[in-house]
């Protein structure tokens, strides 16, 4: 018990540095975008390169899961986190592509090797404990986000900022990396590397997919929008994007309790609906207050619809690997392409008007969450 408890710890550790880190460049990107000289649609293009990066990642992550353990990817925590200072070097869009291409690999290899290690240690600890993992990289984004707001009202450049994170945080994640499970806590798939697509790992994926663009378009918008939209001053554009993260970490804290009370499909609708309901809010009341509400209403409704996902698919161990690449692929696919075609819909609508358009994808993350329940094995 002591031994899950260390292992428990180390995940829950490497879960917060990965939010902490990550969230650190996207709650400077009013402040890249105002330095680069980056309109809307500009700036939706140069986010492209994340995409790209994150999908040619996380199959192969996967892959390499099943053949030599989560647990010696997740080691390498601190080279992964190191790519977070990347998009604070750029001078122009070209060169921020090329950098959110190198993050987005990063996070893409640290997610899933993270969250199949999670899934290990679950069933090391014999109760449900995945939601929670998920709340503590929530609080590691709210705490991003909330120094990235101290530190644009001081004046600081987004560089130093995220270069002395980046660097506290590969440290810790060194440290924490070496209480991780041994090899054989990590079960290995026997089978096939790689997930094919079946009907409910697709389901998933669309779960997934329509869960993380609402999350993207938060990370990257909630600040420009906060700015742009409500006249907020620029230390308080950072704080949509911390009250979401506040929200859901406590709500991600609650879930696991919730998912078995209720059931994992009941949950995940309900909350898909709540996110909705929290973004039109967000939308409608033209105030910084009521949009940072609204943001926050999103951000519990949100708290359990990916991690539900995710341990669906993954809750066999002999294919956890493969089929966890799989559906956060997809989901990420979401989390980074949603925001750049947010840009380009904004030229078009206004922001608020393209931010609109994500409502409509949580209310078919609602219709899908028959899907959830995690005892159907996935097909790999």
């Amino acid at each position: 018990m002591a031994h899950a408890s260390r292992a428990r710890v180390a995940v829950t550790a490497v879960f917060f540095l990965n939010g902490i880190v990550f969230a650190s460049w996207y709650s400077r990107l009013p402040s890249i975008q105002e330095q680069l000289d980056l309109g809307p649609g500009t700036l939706g293009l140069a986010l492209i390169g994340a995409p790209v990066g994150l999908l040619a990642a996380q199959p192969l992550t996967g892959a390499l899961a099943a053949t030599i353990g989560a647990r010696r990817l997740v080691a390498a925590s601190p080279l992964m986190l190191a790519a977070a200072v990347a998009p604070a070097l750029a001078v122009d869009a070209p060169t921020l592509a090329l950098a959110t291409f190198t993050a987005g690999a990063a996070n893409g290899v640290l997610d899933v090797s993270m969250n199949v290690e999670g899934l290990a240690v679950e069933r090391l600890s014999g109760k449900r404990i995945f939601n929670s993992l998920h709340a503590w990289f929530s609080f590691g984004a709210l705490a991003g986000a909330a120094i990235g707001g101290i530190a644009a009202a001081a004046g600081l450049d987004p560089l130093p900022h995220v270069a002395i994170v980046v660097a506290l945080g590969a440290i810790a994640a060194t440290l924490a990396s070496r209480r991780l499970p041994p090899a054989e806590a990590s079960p290995r798939a026997e089978g096939p590397r790689f997930a094919r697509p079946s009907r409910r790992l697709a389901a998933l994926g669309a779960i997934a997919f329509c869960a993380l663009l609402a999350e993207g378009a938060i990370f990257d918008w909630s600040g420009i929008f906060i700015r742009r939209e409500t006249g907020a001053a620029i230390g308080l554009a950072s704080a949509g994007l911390a009250a979401f993260n506040l929200a859901m970490g406590f709500g991600r804290l609650t879930a696991d309790g919730a998912a078995e009370r209720l059931g994992a499909p009941t949950l995940g609708r309900a909350g898909a609906l709540l996110a909705a309901a929290g973004l039109g809010m967000a939308l409608l009341i033209d105030s910084p207050a009521g949009a940072i509400a609204g943001f926050a209403v999103m951000g519990l409704g949100l708290a359990s619809v990916f991690p539900l996902a995710l341990r669906a698919a993954g809750y066999d161990p002999a294919i956890s690997g493969p089929a966890v690449a799989a559906v956060s692929s997809v989901g990420y696919a979401g989390f980074l392409t949603g925001p750049p075609a947010i840009g380009l819909l904004a030229e078009l609508f206004g922001l608020g008007g393209a931010l609109a358009c994500v409502c409509g994808l949580l209310v078919v993350a609602a219709a899908l969450a028959g899907q959830l329940a995690a005892h159907d094995r996935a097909t790999v």
